[in-house]
């Protein structure tokens, strides 16, 4: 990873099973994120991004689009 990488834990209330944890790791790397993790149990998304490339916004943006609105852990 480059050395401008962030990480940042979100919670998203609405993933509930494997199938929104895929979604949601789809939707962040078309995205351009370069790792993401979802848990349906803990409603946490992980991930690491370069905000040189990606914006914290665009990635909050996208899983709202995605049907999963975020807040910060």
């Amino acid at each position: 990873m480059a050395e401008s990488t962030q990480q940042i834990t979100l919670i998203a209330p609405d993933i509930s099973c494997a199938h929104c944890v895929a979604t949601v790791q789809e939707t962040l790397q078309e995205l351009g994120v370069d790792r993401v993790s979802a848990d349906a149990e803990s409603k946490q998304i992980s991930i690491a991004y370069d905000p040189d490339r990606v914006s914290l916004g665009q990635i909050e943006g996208a899983l709202d689009e995605a049907g999963y609105p975020v807040q910060k852990a």
